[in-house]
């Protein structure tokens, strides 16, 4: 799985993208950030607020309860503002 983080949330964990194989029971994007917690403290700090961060899986917005596997691409960033 490709998981990509833009603006603050790249900022808060070093770098802009990585492909990861989260273990068995990782199913839903709620189900990743949770796992991606655990990876250390700027994934921490990145995912404290999950009201803060918007996903996206295979470039189409998705809510937490989404389903997540192995070949997709998931994307997370805050939210977009027009202006």
């Amino acid at each position: 799985m490709k998981v990509l983080y833009f603006a603050w949330v790249r900022q808060r964990i070093g770098f802009g993208h990585e492909t990861v194989s989260p273990p068995d029971g990782v199913a839903t994007v709620a189900g990743l950030v949770d796992w991606l917690r655990t990876r250390g403290p700027g994934y921490a700090e990145a995912f404290k607020d999950t009201r803060a961060i918007r996903c996206a899986v295979n470039q189409e917005y998705v809510e937490p309860d989404h389903p997540v596997a192995d070949g997709d691409e998931v994307a997370f960033f805050p939210p977009v503002t027009g202006g």
